[in-house]
C-alpha cells in the first residue's frame, strides 16, 4: 500500500508497454475510502520548441497526426529519448523536423498537457538566431514548414487553428516575453 495524495495504491499491473506508451491500472482506495481502479497513461517525456527569427516570424510544423485524425500546426515536437536532455532533444527536433540550427534556446518550462489520466510532462522553448537547412525526417514524419507571423500563430490560438496544447502555450508565454 502506499499513499498517492488523498488516494492510496493497493497494486499496479502494467497492461501495455511499447517505446512511447505505458498504460497501467492501479487497484486503489479512493479518497472517500472505496475501493475501485485507476488506469494511467504514460507517455514519453518531450519537447516543443518554437522558432523565431529577428523579424517575429515563427516556424510552425503542419502534418497530419494519426490520433487526431486530421493535419495539424504546431511548434516542432518529440521524445526525449533515454539519456538526452531536453535541451539536446530540442536542438535535434529542430534539425531534424524543419532543417534549422540555432543559436539560442531558451527554455519556457514545462506543461502537462493531460492531468488526470496521461503523464506526459513537455518541456518549452524558444529558439532564436536561425540558421536554415535540409531536413532529417523520419519515415513516418510529412511535414510542411508553415512560417507566420508571431501575431498570426497568436490569433490561430485564439481560434482554434492552432490546438496543440503545448504549441499554444509556448507561443502564449513567447508574446509575455517578447512583451517585457
Amino acid at each position: 500500500m502506499k499513499k498517492h495524495g488523498p488516494w492510496t495504491i493497493c497494486g499496479t499491473r502494467e497492461v501495455y508497454q511499447d517505446p512511447w506508451v505505458q498504460l497501467q491500472v492501479d487497484q486503489v482506495l479512493r479518497p472517500d475510502g472505496s475501493p475501485g481502479t485507476y488506469c494511467t497513461v504514460r507517455l514519453k517525456s518531450g519537447v516543443c520548441v518554437i522558432a523565431m527569427d529577428a523579424e517575429k516570424n515563427v516556424y510552425l510544423t503542419q502534418e497530419f497526426h494519426y490520433a487526431v485524425g486530421r493535419i495539424t500546426i504546431e511548434g516542432v515536437s518529440g521524445g526525449i529519448e533515454d539519456g538526452e536532455s531536453a535541451l539536446s532533444t530540442a536542438e535535434r527536433e529542430l534539425k531534424e523536423e524543419l532543417g534549422i540550427v540555432a543559436k539560442r534556446f531558451t527554455p519556457l518550462g514545462c506543461v502537462d498537457p493531460f492531468t488526470a489520466a496521461i503523464l506526459s510532462p513537455t518541456q518549452l522553448y524558444l529558439a532564436e538566431e536561425l540558421t536554415f537547412g535540409a531536413t532529417e525526417r523520419e519515415g513516418t514524419e510529412i511535414i510542411e514548414l508553415v512560417k507566420v507571423p508571431l501575431d498570426q500563430a497568436l490569433l490561430w490560438v485564439d481560434d482554434g487553428t492552432i490546438t496543440h496544447a503545448p504549441s499554444c502555450v509556448a507561443l502564449l508565454k513567447i508574446a509575455r516575453y517578447q512583451r517585457s
